[in-house]
């Protein structure tokens, strides 16, 4: 880590006494407590509370202020810092100190927020007491093909989390010295796999709230959430349009001539969609409320666009009277960009 001034970290100058100083921590540390900001800032508080924390140890200890002092200017050219052996950023015991002894943690930060604190914190002088909160709320994304989506079931994704560190048990501190595994932090990076059962209302931009796959809670504080989006992406099968849902669906061409019925997959279940006789390729048939959940209630509709095909294997005979009604006119197929004619 590069050298960083910690008189200019705790705001204080290089003769200030060991008051100031503390007065200086107990100001920064309350700004950057990972506890007081949101999920989307605790990165940075917890990296800013580092900082104070490291500085406030240097500076608040007599032997290694004097030995920063002595090599101050070297650090500030940029040269790697080394701390001496057992060196440790502010444990938690020091910190409560700082803020006036047992129970002083609690009492200090009570005193500038109320008996908010207490509510949100669990009250009482007890030690450690900004370790027993909620843990945070976890957002992430689950991309599912319109076709998996509409079959439901259960599905399994992984998202990025945080677990608590399992050398410290999320204090941040092993003994006196901080945790070398979480470097304080109290969590580690983890990937979690969740397993999630395809709700019946699924739909793009659908948020599921998943009760307690979040960030584990601190010392027995209860694990936060995990906030779901589902998005939905086209497949080979259906395509996302702008009030439903649209698929392709094949038959033989004297199926398009007779006219016949078939079945569909579809969100809400299986439907039937009559073909009817002498249809031409392209033709879109709509039906109603086969389509994904809205959000206000209700489903869209599903488009079918009706596609000549032939079957798999083709028999001989079908073969050999589908050339024969092709010998039988010259009428032209119409369409594309095709130009010539006969068949």
């Amino acid at each position: 880590m590069k050298f960083q001034d910690y008189y200019e970290v705790l705001g204080v100058a290089r003769d200030a006494d060991q008051d100031a100083i503390q007065k200086a921590y107990r100001k920064l540390a309350m700004k950057w407590h990972p506890d007081r900001h949101a999920e989307a800032e605790r990165e940075t508080a917890e990296r800013e509370f580092k900082r104070v924390s490291e500085a406030y140890e240097v500076l608040s200890d007599p032997q290694k202020r004097s030995r920063y002092d002595q090599f101050g200017e070297n650090w500030e050219q940029g040269q790697e810092f080394r701390p001496p052996p057992g060196a440790r950023t502010t444990s938690a015991e020091d910190f409560e100190q700082a803020f006036g002894g047992a129970g002083g943690f609690s009492d200090f930060f009570r005193s500038m927020f109320g008996d908010q604190f207490r509510a949100d914190f669990g009250g009482g002088g007890a030690r450690h007491a900004r370790y027993r909160h909620r843990g945070a709320d976890l957002r992430a994304e689950l991309r599912l093909p319109i076709g998996r989506a509409i079959a439901g079931g259960k599905s399994s994704f992984v998202v990025p989390a945080r677990a608590s560190c399992p050398s410290c048990g999320g204090v941040g501190f092993v003994g006196q010295h901080v945790c070398p595994s979480c470097a304080g932090v109290g969590h580690v990076a983890e990937q979690k796999t969740v397993d999630l059962t395809i709700p019946d209302d699924v739909r793009d931009g659908l948020v599921l709230r998943m009760r307690g796959l979040g960030e584990p809670g601190e010392q027995g504080g209860e694990g936060g959430d995990l906030l779901l989006t589902i998005r939905i992406d086209a497949d080979e099968a259906y395509r996302l349009r702008p009030n439903g849902l649209e698929a392709d669906v094949a038959v033989a061409p004297w199926e398009a001539i007779a006219g016949t019925k078939v079945e569909i997959r579809t969100a809400a279940g299986t439907a039937v969609a009559t073909i009817p006789a002498g249809i031409r390729p392209g033709t879109v048939l709509r039906l109603r409320g086969q389509g994904l959940a809205k959000a206000r209630g209700g489903r869209g509709d599903l488009f079918v666009v009706v596609r000549i095909g032939l079957p798999e294997p083709l028999e001989e005979r079908q073969r050999e009277l589908l050339l024969e009604a092709g010998r039988a006119g010259t009428a032209t197929v119409h369409g594309g960009a095709r130009t010539g004619g006969g068949a």
